[in-house]
């Protein structure tokens, strides 16, 4: 939905030009992006958006900002009272991918270095905070059942499963098709993947060091 253009404080104009920005990314494309356009939409001066964020990759890294932010809460919200770190892991998997599913806009900058600050202080703390709520989800799965388990390359996995999800539910459709099968929703596919990864991580026995390569 465009955002109204009247009825908001002076002070709240980031959030109105950070949600014009959201809808223009959703229906336009990052192809189609311009503070131009993002002003219009949020009924302003053409110069505000600028004023706000500088130019067009301040006012991307805000709407990243504000993804990594929701990302956050929603993990720390599905986790929330579930004691067993297994259960708690596919929760804030099946969170993960919820708010992939239901923000695309912002995931569309959430990751591109290439039209986001990347060396933003604030991008790289919310960043590191989602990430830490995964991170200390697969410790306590490692405290619990494998305390040998490499839990940095253990997360890194896990994040990895739940963004290629995100990224190929469609080509799995397309394989399903094929293979005249029902299609899996984005929840059972975060199940059964956790469940597999949970098993691997369970019996890890990879070593501490990578094997040197042969010359």
């Amino acid at each position: 939905m465009t955002p109204p253009a009247t009825g908001y404080h002076h002070g709240d104009l980031p959030n109105v030009l950070r949600a014009a920005a959201v809808d223009v990314i959703s229906s336009e494309g990052l192809n189609g992006f311009s503070l131009r356009e993002v002003a219009r939409r949020a009924g302003v001066s053409h110069a505000a958006p600028g004023y706000h964020f500088g130019d067009v990759r301040g006012l991307l890294t805000a709407v990243a900002i504000e993804g990594f932010e929701t990302l956050h809460d929603e993990l720390v919200r599905a986790g929330s009272g579930i004691d067993d770190p297994i259960e708690r892991l596919v929760a804030i998997g099946r969170g993960y991918v919820r708010v992939a599913t239901e923000h695309r806009a912002h995931l569309e900058v959430m990751f591109r270095e290439d039209v986001i600050a990347a060396d933003d202080l604030r991008l790289a703390e919310v960043g590191l905070a989602a990430y830490g709520v995964l991170e200390a989800t697969v410790a306590a799965v490692a405290e619990r059942y494998n305390p040998t388990l490499r839990i940095q390359d253990a997360a890194r996995l896990c994040w990895s499963a739940m963004q290629g999800l995100v990224e190929l539910q469609g080509k799995f459709a397309v394989l399903d098709g094929l293979a005249a099968e029902a299609s899996s929703s984005l929840d059972d596919h975060v199940e059964r993947f956790t469940t597999l990864i949970v098993n691997g991580l369970l019996h890890d026995t990879s070593p501490t060091r990578s094997p040197r390569r042969r010359r």
